[in-house]
């Protein structure tokens, strides 16, 4: 896993790998201005396309002026510089890299009033106006210089982050932020990059790799961490030669109602496709015949009768709540669970609105779970658990609290799901895509959770394995196969195949 560093750790790691490499301060930004046109060149193959390059007067700006100069010496021709003075302060390195601009003939504007705002006739701006360091909202005349692009809508490339976007902390909707179609981050994605606010500002983004102290970043403290497909490929175990169904573990779904066996039906096979030796899934007996029918090797437990507790020593995971109800019944199935301290559970949908439902006060209510017990919520569930929250990142804190304090694991889903540990690290999973936003999507992570616990995976390990095969089985669906909506019996297919290829380095 890569760590995720905050701005101000990011500016750490400039002055240390300048220290140590005894390389310059403007030598990184040449450095990193190459690896942005380098970038840019791939988005932005037409050199006849017409650019203008907006530059504030710190390091974002003087990164800038040398991709201006970079791109005209790649032969782009028509380029325009408008440089922002809307302040005094000048950094060094703006100021070299200003005076080596000039030798380029590149047409130079500056503006120093919101009323000298020209007529932009570039179909790309490249924003290269404050950049990663801002610490509070843009006001005055910068505000109305962002306004004004904004409304422009042309193609927008932001340089390392989009002007007026907090790295990392709350995104206020209410703030002005110059939104970009793209962001060539240097050497790391910005943390708020992967919150779902950031939709509204940031298309997408690329990270370029600049030279900064890879071994110092990652001794850098913080929570923030991104899953990398190495870190799959290391604990995915390949099957041995001699080994069983016994070797494989045996996991319990208990799901589904008369109404609603569709979830059961999809949970149970999804644990069934990735890897788990036994699938029993607990279900009401109207669903018998439709289990039989899609998925014959699973077993079926007849949810007529709540069974004693002792009866669940020979499951080597527990997975409860996809299409359960929330009935007196499955109110009573989901207590009667909760007592249960053995084996590693997971808790999600009907299982989870019920433990936002439960009558004892709310730290009675969280110990009484297992330690380890993984939970499984979107952000209505999440909300409806733990209050009413108006922000994501509000939520992660609070899944980081929550989490410490009851010994949990919560996994907080979206596009970039959240594994949030009970030591308060965060792991973000970079794979998934929109075409997967259909209902029965997370009855199959369920699933393939409770096969990966059963497998002997650790609570962690189970829930990144599913996480990242779950979202990468999606990815390839809609990239290879070109599937616009993806539906979730479709991951399904793709699991073992996913799996079969982490598991051989080679392939």
């Amino acid at each position: 896993m890569i760590k995720l560093p905050t701005s101000s750790q990011t500016r750490e790691a400039d002055a240390y790998t300048i220290s140590s490499k005894a390389i310059s301060s403007l030598e990184l930004m040449e450095a990193a201005s190459l690896a942005f046109v380098k970038a840019f060149k791939v988005e932005i193959p037409d050199e006849n396309e017409t650019i203008s390059i907006y530059c504030g007067t710190g390091n974002n700006g003087g990164d800038g002026l040398a991709i201006a100069r970079l791109l005209k010496e790649e032969g782009y021709d028509r380029l325009s510089v408008k440089i922002v003075r809307f302040s005094a302060n000048l950094t060094e390195d703006f100021k070299a890299n200003f005076n080596r601009l000039h030798l380029t003939g590149i047409p130079i504007i500056e503006l120093s009033q919101s009323k000298d705002l020209p007529e932009e006739e570039a179909t790309v701006i490249i924003d290269a106006l404050i950049g990663s360091g801002l610490n509070k909202p843009v006001e005055g005349k910068l505000k109305s210089l962002i306004e004004y692009l904004n409304a422009l809508q042309r193609r927008i490339i932001a340089v390392d982050v989009p002007s007026g976007f907090p790295s990392e902390g709350i995104i206020d909707p209410a703030t002005s932020i110059l939104k970009a179609n793209l962001a060539i981050s240097f050497q790391r994605p910005k943390i708020n990059f992967f919150f779902p606010e950031s939709a509204k500002i940031l298309d997408r983004f690329k990270v370029v790799q600049i030279g900064l102290d890879e071994n110092f970043i990652q001794t850098l403290p913080g929570p923030w961490k991104l899953i990398e497909e190495k870190d799959i490929r290391r604990l995915i175990k390949p099957r041995k030669a001699f080994s069983h169904k016994g070797t494989y573990g045996h996991a319990l779904i208990i799901a589904g109602s008369t109404e609603t066996m569709g979830a059961a039906l999809l949970c149970a096979d999804a644990c069934l496709h990735s890897g788990v030796g036994l699938t029993s899934v607990c279900i009401p007996k109207e669903g018998l015949c439709a289990l039989n029918t899609r998925s014959p090797e699973i077993m079926a437990l007849i949810r007529q009768d709540m069974f004693a507790v002792n009866q669940l020593d020979k499951y080597s995971s527990i997975a409860i709540g996809p299409g359960l109800g929330t009935d007196q019944k499955a109110i009573a199935l989901v207590e009667q669970v909760m007592t249960y301290k053995k084996t590693p559970m997971v808790f999600d949908a009907d299982a989870l609105t019920i433990l936002s439902l439960y009558p004892d006060p709310i730290a009675i209510r969280w110990e009484k779970l297992p330690e380890m017990a993984i939970l499984t919520p979107h952000v209505k569930e999440f909300d409806r658990m733990f209050g009413e929250h108006s922000s994501w990142w509000e939520r992660v804190e609070t899944a980081r609290i929550k989490a410490r304090e009851f010994k949990l694991i919560i996994l907080l889903k979206n596009q970039y799901s959240f594994i949030v540990l009970p030591d308060g690290d965060v792991l973000i999973n970079p794979t998934g895509n929109p075409a997967m936003a259909t209902g029965g999507m997370g009855d199959v992570l369920t699933g393939m959770i409770a096969a990966f616990l059963a497998q002997a995976y650790s609570p962690s390990e189970a829930v990144m394995l599913a996480c990242y095969i779950h979202g990468k089985a999606g990815d390839e669906l809609k990239e290879k196969d070109g599937m616009f909506i993806i539906p979730p019996r479709y991951i399904i297919k793709k699991i073992p195949e996913i799996i079969n290829t982490y598991s051989h380095p080679e392939l």
